[in-house]
């Protein structure tokens, strides 16, 4: 059964659509982490160190699943584990020096890419474009019940 819906919402999933696949088709060939890798590398850039029970939760992800993609960021010598610095039994994970400087450099890569199609737009636009898609995120996070780190913004 079909749900008549207002144009505009629409527009907007459908362009949100379009958006999820120009991303994924962004020239991944040359970055250094999978998007699995980028995420959590990110998370844990800015939240450190966090235990696998925790970055389940903030992943909506099965234990098992981030067991597995922390263990092959190990491997990569990506993160290491450590004593929880609050003195708790888990163990945590942190970032490397050198899963720091992939997640950078695969950042940088990716900024320059953003920053070649806003090439033609006003600093008033980028900022517009900005501030919806957090709000639009913070929804999101709101609904779910999770927030999301984000570094200091403009």
């Amino acid at each position: 059964m079909s749900v008549d819906r207002e144009p505009e919402l629409v527009n907007i999933e459908y362009e949100l659509t379009l958006l999820s696949r120009y991303h994924a088709l962004a020239q991944r060939a040359e970055l250094h982490l999978d998007r699995s890798a980028y995420l959590l590398l990110g998370r844990l850039e800015l939240q450190q160190p966090m235990s696998l029970k925790e970055l389940s939760c903030a992943f909506s992800l099965d234990i098992s699943t981030i067991n597995r993609q922390i263990g092959a960021l190990r491997r990569q010598g990506l993160v290491e584990r450590v004593e929880d610095p609050d003195g708790g039994l888990a163990r945590k994970v942190r970032p490397t020096v050198q899963g720091l400087s992939k997640l950078r450099a695969d950042r940088e890569h990716s900024t320059a890419g953003v920053e070649k199609v806003l090439r033609e737009w006003t600093p008033e636009q980028r900022l517009a474009l900005g501030d919806l898609l957090r709000q639009f995120n913070t929804s999101v996070e709101s609904l779910e019940g999770r927030e999301w780190p984000r570094p200091n913004q403009v």
